[in-house]
């Protein structure tokens, strides 16, 4: 098994770790005109998916 023979720097580690950022979902334009958040019914319509 691998393991490291060093300790791995604070700046080393935070480094690396700047590529994980978090993304915020976007929101969806159904085909009747309102705004849903993705993966979500519409809460108007009763609809999960539009149908366009």
């Amino acid at each position: 098994m691998a393991v490291p023979k060093r300790r791995v720097s604070k700046t080393r580690a935070a480094k690396r770790r700047t590529h994980y950022k978090v993304t915020l979902p976007r929101p969806v334009k159904d085909s009747d005109g309102t705004w849903r958040m993705p993966h979500r019914v519409n809460k108007y319509t009763g609809e999960y998916k539009s149908a366009e």
